[in-house]
């Protein structure tokens, strides 16, 4: 099930990005004193009240050199769209001001839950100050210091309190569910299409065709499949053409549902920055992964053109080198029959589980051929591993002292890992856990 959304709003320099660094309990955000200083629009996960949710700063929106109000509104617009609730950031120290109102006006008219926090309420003799904000008309503001932490906790209680009802499960265990994402344009929709055979899903040259994820059934083989299409860019205009940062945000509700994770690059264009950032969601998300290369038809070949093009992606997604990478054509649909039993495949190994005996016989050999680090005259020692978890495969290792199993060595125990039992396409975890 997709995660509430939660977006913070304001204008600028009221302290939305501290306010998000506190909520995802890291300095992601940059932070300064200066308005407009954030350059990208951050994504986060939160966690209130054992309720976890993505949350987005939306200070970073860069449309260009419009005035400060026409991004204004573009940030509230997009806010709009995507949350499921909104916090509103405003500053007590200021006041309510016109770019203030400007904000309210347009979330007021959204119908979407509203939350109205009054940031830099840094001691009690300033909260007098914040009863000038009950003219915004969003009920009780809320007065926090996102600096010192104080009154975040009240505030959370309100949003928590405005997320949607959670769904039921809507598709049976045995049916894989699998979405497509990447940057506008590069054929996702296009590739449903050629998978299902039919018009099912709108296709346009005009990036931002596909508005909402849509679910499509899909039997093949014998196995049941749902196949969720994601927007690029939801709508038209000079914010959401501007930046392809916009189509992260949909994906991440895509990924959330899906057992695999198609990520499509255009070939004819390449791979820029996006496609990274994109797939890192993905990644982090533990998702099973497969890179298809759509508009394969387009591309000039030689005998040397795919593994270029292979060792290019490599290189440039060092941290999806568990990934298979599977060269299509929406238009021609050429390869295209490889690509289902590959996301079957995919799937089976997402939830792959190994016996302990066998596991550990792996382990105690990958040690035996290549023993274990020391630091500091301390070695590492490995007592027995155990699966604890899939989707991703999750194993915990337990050692004498975890701090001395360095990244390097994890590494090599992964890669032991994935040469006894495969594991395509699906990210490992290993934790590692001193025994008691």
């Amino acid at each position: 099930m997709a995660l509430p959304v939660v977006a913070i709003v304001g204008r600028p320099n009221v302290g939305k990005s501290t306010i998000f660094n506190r909520i995802v309990g890291e300095r992601i955000s940059i932070e300064e004193d200066v308005p407009g200083v954030t350059r990208d629009r951050i994504y986060g996960k939160g966690e209130w009240l054992n309720t976890e949710f993505n949350i987005i700063d939306t200070g970073g929106i860069d449309i260009g050199d419009e005035p400060f109000l026409d991004q204004i509104r573009s940030q509230a617009q997009i806010a709009i769209d995507e949350a499921d609730v909104i916090i509103m950031i405003t500053s007590g120290r200021d006041g309510v001001t016109s770019a203030d109102e400007e904000v309210a006006k347009i979330l007021y008219r959204s119908k979407k839950p509203v939350v109205l926090a009054v940031n830099k309420v840094d001691n009690p003799d300033m909260r007098d100050q914040i009863y000038d904000f009950y003219a915004l008309g969003f009920g009780d503001p809320y007065p926090i210091s996102g600096a010192h932490g104080i009154g975040l906790g009240d505030m959370l209680d309100e949003v928590v309190k405005h997320f949607p009802k959670k769904e039921t499960k809507a598709y049976e265990d045995d049916v894989i569910q699998f979405s497509l994402i990447g940057r506008p344009n590069v054929g996702k929709s296009s590739l449903v299409n050629a998978i299902l055979g039919e018009e099912r899903v709108i296709v346009s040259n005009i990036a931002g065709t596909t508005r909402d994820a849509v679910d499509s059934p899909y039997t093949y083989d014998g196995q049941k499949y749902v196949i969720i299409d994601t927007a690029g860019i939801r709508k038209k205009g000079k914010v959401y053409e501007s930046t392809e940062k916009y189509s992260v945000l949909r994906a991440l509700r895509a990924i959330e549902r899906s057992d695999v994770v198609l990520v499509v690059i255009n070939a004819e264009e390449g791979i820029i920055e996006q496609d990274k950032k994109i797939a890192g969601y993905a990644h982090e998300a533990g998702r099973g992964v497969i890179i298809v290369v759509n508009k394969w038809d387009a591309v000039e070949k030689d005998e040397k053109t795919l593994q270029e093009f292979e060792r290019k992606i490599r290189s440039h997604f060092l941290f999806l080198d568990y990934a298979p990478i599977v060269f299509v054509s929406a238009k021609t649909k050429k390869r295209l029959h490889t690509l289902l039993p590959m996301i079957q495949t995919v799937s089976e190994n997402h939830a792959l589980r190994v016996q302990t005996n066998v596991l550990n016989d792996v382990i105690m050999d990958a040690v035996a051929m290549n023993p274990t680090p020391t630091d500091k005259g301390r070695r590492l020692k490995i007592y027995y591993i155990t699966q604890v978890s899939v989707k991703p495969p999750t194993f915990v290792l337990f050692v004498n002292e975890p701090e001395l199993l360095h990244f390097s060595y994890a590494r090599f125990i992964e890669n032991r890992i994935r040469e006894a039992f495969g594991f395509v396409g699906t990210p490992i975890k290993i934790i590692p856990r001193a025994r008691k």
